[in-house]
């Protein structure tokens, strides 16, 4: 009778297990041989159009093997552009959107995930000593499991045909890694837990109402 009353609690656990070890990192810094390999590849896939390698191996080498965040700014291009494989008129918008949801299910496959997505409503109402605001679209902050998992999201394959719906629908963007120091919102392993805790709790009460039933 204890076993069937308490069978929910073994099963969440194992789940709340199962997603720890997809969500958390466990194989710590890089080590060297791993950057430079990463390096040489990346020289080879001409992204230092978008980006400065010696930034990235600068943050690479900097590696403490903790999970961190991309922080994002983006424009779209206001108009129409050409569809990067169909060469036809499409707003720039609609090119920005079919990007994310790509690039999210890319994130997902590699231990990361959204954390926050947000809409400009307003211009700067505090700034000095930076350049004009370009009219920016979007906020968002994405977070990596590591920065190893950076690496191999960059060097997936099916990133090349999901970055060409940046490049074409995105006008102006800028993106830095980040660690969060506070933060008031509750993560994945709190609602997570919570979640599995609540249905674990229901079955429970339920097995027990089966079992004092007969």
């Amino acid at each position: 009778m204890m076993i069937g009353a308490w069978w929910s609690w073994l099963v969440a656990l194992a789940l709340y297990g199962a997603f720890r070890l997809w969500y958390d990192s466990r194989r710590g810094p890089l080590t060297q041989p791993e950057i430079d390999a990463f390096m040489a590849k990346v020289a080879q896939m001409r992204v230092h159009q978008y980006t400065d390698p010696a930034v990235v191996r600068a943050f690479l080498e900097a590696d403490d093997g903790k999970e961190f965040v991309m922080s994002n700014l983006v424009r779209v291009h206001p108009g129409e552009v050409p569809h990067p494989t169909t060469g036809a008129p499409t707003p720039g918008l609609a090119l920005f959107q079919s990007y994310a949801r790509l690039f999210i299910k890319m994130l997902l496959r590699h231990g990361g995930h959204p954390l926050l997505a947000m809409r400009k409503v307003g211009g700067y109402v505090d700034a000095w000593n930076t350049p004009p605001d370009p009219g920016w679209h979007v906020v968002g902050a994405m977070r990596y499991r590591s920065r190893r998992d950076m690496i191999a999201l960059v060097l997936d394959p099916s990133l090349r045909d999901v970055h060409v719906f940046k490049t074409a629908g995105t006008a102006v963007t800028f993106s830095f890694p980040a660690q969060v120091v506070v933060s008031l919102a509750l993560g994945p392993r709190v609602w997570v837990a919570l979640l599995l805790a609540l249905a674990a709790a229901l079955a429970h009460l339920a097995s027990l109402v089966v079992l004092l039933a007969r």
